[in-house]
């Protein structure tokens, strides 16, 4: 196995063809093939170039063309008067706007109008405050009056989604 070398010797390298039959090419075709320095590894070397080569300059004409395009797009919209408003009109749209903004602005002080709480929620709310008050040190003692405010509240909630849903 470890005999011979992997690599081929120099006598190897020459390429001497023997054809059985008579060869239709002329003896001077033959010679400059087997005198030819150029590999397959070489010849598609110079195959990829040409083809580098080529994609290139389709990228350097696509690209001279969207520049062109771009130019005449740019000079289009240069070209275009700009529509100038008239006073009246930027006074017209000014009283517009304003009138726009005055709208919005009542409907938002109509939302932030809250509703007063009604009376029982207020009166349980009171007698948790009052007892917290006389137990701050034993805040846990207030429990029934936290239950209570819960279920005003419960209460409440429940109208509204009844009013909402219906």
């Amino acid at each position: 196995m470890g005999s011979s070398s992997s690599k081929p010797e120099a006598s190897q390298t020459s390429h001497v063809w023997k054809a059985s039959s008579p060869v239709g090419i002329s003896h001077d075709i033959v010679e400059s093939l087997q005198s030819s320095t150029e590999t397959d590894a070489s010849r598609a070397q110079t195959l990829e170039l040409a083809v580098q080569a080529r994609v290139t300059s389709e990228l350097r004409k696509l690209e001279a063309q969207e520049s062109a395009l771009l130019k005449a797009a740019q000079e289009k919209l240069t070209s275009e008067p700009l529509p100038e408003n008239s006073p009246e009109e930027q006074q017209r749209s000014r009283q517009t706007v304003s009138k726009e903004v005055e709208a919005l602005r009542a409907r938002l002080d109509k939302r932030k109008q809250l509703k007063p709480v009604p009376e029982t929620v207020e009166k349980a709310r009171g007698e948790v405050v009052r007892c917290l008050l006389e137990n701050d040190r034993r805040p846990l003692d207030c429990w029934r009056e936290v239950e209570a405010f819960k279920e005003e509240v419960r209460r409440l909630e429940k109208g509204w989604v009844e009013k909402v849903v219906s």
